[in-house]
């Protein structure tokens, strides 16, 4: 009988000792691109975040894609940065299932490549 309670407290438990897998970007993905996804396996106590930022100068604007862990007090958030000479306004959007991240945008995946390959022969150069 111990062994019977023992096995079901243990399969009870396994989903608290399971790891959270999320997609992670190679690098940021400039709008209308999705980002080329990887897993990732979260630290412990993490979640899923897709975040979105969006960068404006004058008439130029930017929007930015990023995907990977975040710790849940981050979740929801919206904040301000300024890089390269632009105003971001950033949106945290968080989940919490495997891969939850994933859900892509309209993109055209020949263009992430046609994009990663000049980006490469640009800094090859």
């Amino acid at each position: 009988m111990s062994k019977l309670v023992c096995s079901l407290l243990f399969l009870c438990l396994l989903p608290a000792v399971v790891p959270l897998f999320c997609y992670t970007c190679v690098f940021p993905a400039i709008s209308p691109l999705d980002c080329i996804r990887f897993p990732l396996k979260c630290p412990p106590g993490q979640v899923c975040l897709s975040s979105r930022a969006v960068g404006e100068k004058g008439d130029f604007r930017v929007v930015l894609y990023e995907k990977s862990c975040i710790l849940p007090s981050m979740c929801g958030v919206t904040g301000q940065k300024h890089t390269m000479g632009l105003n971001f306004t950033f949106t945290n959007e968080c989940c919490s299932t495997h891969l939850c991240n994933g859900a892509a945008r309209p993109a055209a995946p020949f263009w992430t490549g046609t994009l990663l390959t000049l980006l490469i022969s640009i800094l090859v150069w």
